[in-house]
């Protein structure tokens, strides 16, 4: 009898170590492990691309405006589209994911602004499109910062 009571006891006290699971830790693993590595990919590469033309590897506008058009543009806005489509469970990490979704917009509007200036040779929308860019990327650090606080607090390592 008493070892019966004891396998009940022990059943109940693993169900309930599973209902005291922590949804943001749960929610965490999962965005990290499975819904930012492929999208990270497409990023860097779009990003990869608008590096080759622009600062050091600056050669010419036309090269920097097809480069942009045809290529940075339309992989950034694939990795814009499938970033948007990531579902998340937890009101704490939908608040961060917000802020990277608005960031990498305001990035994209920067290489558009770039187009615009290229276009019309116009050296203040350039500068409108640097400072869209430099914004982006301080809100990228906003968000890695925000998700990395998160993780620490919920002891999700992030590797």
């Amino acid at each position: 009898m008493k070892f019966k009571v004891l396998v009940v006891f022990g059943l109940l006290i693993s169900l309930l170590a599973g209902c005291g699971s922590n949804p943001i830790e749960e929610d965490l693993l999962t965005y990290m492990n499975e819904s930012l590595p492929s999208l990270s990919e497409q990023e860097f590469e779009a990003v990869a691309l608008y590096d080759s033309v622009s600062g050091p590897n600056y050669t010419d506008d036309e090269t920097m405006y097809y480069t942009i058009l045809y290529e940075v543009i339309p992989k950034y806005r694939v990795f814009i589209d499938n970033l948007e489509k990531i579902e998340i469970e937890t009101e704490e990490l939908t608040k961060i994911h917000e802020i990277y979704i608005e960031a990498v917009n305001i990035q994209n509007s920067g290489f558009l602004t770039i187009l615009t200036a290229i276009e019309e040779q116009d050296s203040e929308k350039i500068n409108e499109a640097n400072a869209k860019l430099t914004e982006a990327r301080t809100m990228i650090r906003d968000y890695q910062n925000k998700l990395d606080a998160l993780a620490e607090e919920n002891d999700v390592k992030i590797e």
